[in-house]
């Protein structure tokens, strides 16, 4: 086990949940392929995928926001999240769960350590983390903006990171709440 993916993965998470409040929603898109340094969706890793989910639940859990686990492409893409959170933001459940070629290792490895996990297939979420090119803007609210955090890579795995404000409506003659940028 390679306790230094859980570790980067917990750091990233938590510097990130800095930027949230309880209740908030953090969406995580996580390629074990690329952590490994190979092409996304080529080496599945369930292994790492526990490792990041491990961290980021930490995290998520000591910050009261909840997770929202990406899932690769061959499921759409749809999020796997406690069913408490879906059905508390209005969320329609789907039928599907996630394996290692079908719906990635991470995604796997968050619906194993979920109390109680359902998968959906949209979301507006408050923040997230793209590990090696997931693609999750889709399932950020408007207006995302970009988050430096310490880190800049998951293992081999490009680290990007984003939280979300409200718009800034109005124009030269409005006034903005400095508390929401």
């Amino acid at each position: 086990m390679n306790t230094n993916f859980k570790n980067q993965a917990y750091t990233a998470a938590r510097e990130l949940a800095e930027n949230l409040k309880p209740g908030d929603l953090l969406v995580v898109g996580c390629s074990s392929s690329e952590i490994a340094g190979e092409k996304i969706g080529t080496h599945s890793a369930p292994e790492t995928g526990k490792e990041v989910a491990e961290g980021i639940l930490q995290a998520c859990g000591e910050a009261g926001v909840f997770l929202a686990a990406q899932c690769c492409e061959h499921l759409n893409r749809a999020l796997i999240l406690e069913r408490e959170v879906a059905e508390k933001r209005g969320y329609p459940i789907v039928n599907a769960v996630p394996q290692p070629k079908a719906g990635g290792s991470f995604a796997t490895a968050a619906y194993q350590l979920m109390k109680d996990p359902v998968a959906v297939e949209h979301i507006a979420a408050e923040a997230g983390l793209d590990i090696g090119g997931t693609l999750i803007g889709m399932h950020l609210r408007e207006v995302a903006v970009p988050c430096r955090l310490s880190l800049r890579k998951i293992g081999d795995a490009i680290l990007l990171a984003a939280r979300t404000r409200p718009k800034f409506i109005g124009g030269d003659r409005a006034h903005y709440d400095e508390k929401l940028k």
